[in-house]
């Protein structure tokens, strides 16, 4: 079923709704462009595009699962980073447990492609949603679904949309990061409050604790280390007061991209409890990583000996305008860029086949469709060239780009990464 889930997507046809992609191509199916492995800057591609790199996907695959093998994590990558269904085969091709996401319509997607294993790691009060995942968990016994629970509030919806459900729904308690925060209950007193409203439904099931260590306010390695701390008493307090004796597996989360080596040091001390313990970690901008925000909080930069991330996107804009010797547009802008953290980073500049570095060349705004550069004297830059630039914070990166080519270093592009946002 997989298998034909995904050979839907090579089956699409190629048209107007994705951008960047070759004109000519207009009416092959995905499948068909793919196996015509065009190169990116002489076969037709249109700028702007937005390209990952094959080699620094498969790194970045290949160097997560090594990680949470080693420390013995499950991992449920972060799929809503993505909302890419092939990116989710392959992590889970690579061990993963399953896949995290925030909204409903995000696992309606994964359920669409075979996913079996969803964390979903918000609240999830909305009564239609709750019926729909019901109805999933009933038709389905493969299929398992833990989501995030955080007010008596809460609990009280959840069992009243989920009257007359066959399963019970798997939850876990989330622990906010501290005050201020986001999401989550703020005292352990409160967590047990929460707990006990879980106990008294017959439609939920309390299978864990999980928390986003990314929101401690202030964070650093000390506060970062104390809140797992705290997170991990409070599994360990739960299953002494015997409130996950109904499972036979105790969930505790957390872990996002820039704190996960936090996570495997002190889920590491997470002694032996009632029932085995799913130390699950849900890091998920590592698929691309960037060249900005996670590339300068990776935790690899910490533990060196552990290896590197590699940011694998770029993307490429063409120079439409040159008025001054100060400054340059090229056509690309915030409808096609990441730019919530950081604006993208001029990199090369490739012109009739060649590239040079991007020497005095800098990013100093994005309009709707136009990056601003400024140019120093160093700048070797001309109307027609094509700059490549990098971006920082994958998770808004794959959102504006529906169809993005996988090119191999020599600009062959061998496959098409579908998103659904």
């Amino acid at each position: 079923m997989v298998t034909e889930d995904l050979a839907r997507l090579a089956g699409e046809r190629v048209d107007h709704r994705f951008k960047g992609l070759p004109p000519d191509a207009d009416g092959l199916t995905v499948g068909e462009l793919a196996a015509q492995r065009r190169n990116l800057f002489t076969g037709g591609f249109a700028t702007p595009v937005l390209a990952l790199s094959a080699e620094r996907l498969e790194h970045n695959l290949a160097l997560m699962e090594t990680y949470a093998t080693r420390h013995g994590l499950a991992f449920a990558p972060h799929g809503k980073t993505t909302m890419a269904p092939q990116l989710f085969r392959q992590q889970i091709e690579r061990g993963a447990w399953g896949i995290t996401l925030a909204v409903p319509h995000q696992v309606r997607v994964a359920r669409a492609f075979g996913i079996q294993r969803v964390f979903l790691a918000n609240e999830l009060v909305d009564p239609a949603a709750l019926r729909w995942i019901s109805a999933e968990l009933d038709a389905d016994p493969e299929f398992r679904l833990v989501c995030y629970v955080d007010s008596v509030r809460g609990v009280e919806l959840m069992d009243a949309a989920l009257q007359g459900a066959a399963r019970p729904l798997d939850v876990v308690i989330e622990l906010a990061a501290g005050e201020g925060a986001r999401t989550g209950v703020r005292t352990e007193a409160e967590c047990a409050a929460v707990a006990d409203a879980v106990a008294g439904t017959g439609t939920l099931r309390l299978v864990g604790v999980a928390g986003y260590e990314g929101e401690v306010p202030q964070a650093d390695p000390e506060r970062v280390h104390a809140w797992l701390r705290r997170l991990v008493a409070l599994a360990v307090d739960f299953d002494r007061a015997g409130r996950f004796k109904d499972t036979d597996e105790i969930v505790v989360s957390a872990g996002g991209s820039a704190w996960f080596d936090a996570v495997a040091d002190e889920f590491a001390e997470i002694p032996e409890l009632s029932a085995p313990v799913l130390k699950l970690l849900r890091s998920g901008a590592y698929v691309s990583h960037d060249d900005g925000h996670y590339r300068k909080l990776t935790p690899f930069n910490r533990v060196p000996e552990e290896g590197a991330l590699e940011p694998a996107f770029r993307l490429w804009a063409q120079v439409v305008s040159r008025p001054t010797t100060d400054q340059a547009f090229v056509n690309a802008g915030k409808r096609d860029a990441a730019y919530d953290l950081d604006l993208p980073f001029a990199q090369v500049v490739r012109r009739d086949g060649a590239e040079h570095p991007a020497t005095g060349i800098s990013v100093t705004a994005l309009s709707d469709q136009h990056a601003w550069l400024r140019t120093t004297q160093e700048a070797d830059l001309e109307v027609g060239d094509w700059l490549g630039m990098g971006l920082s914070h994958p998770c808004t990166s794959f959102d504006k780009w529906q169809l993005i080519p996988v090119a191999e270093a020599d600009g062959t592009v061998v496959d098409y990464i579908r998103t659904f946002f």
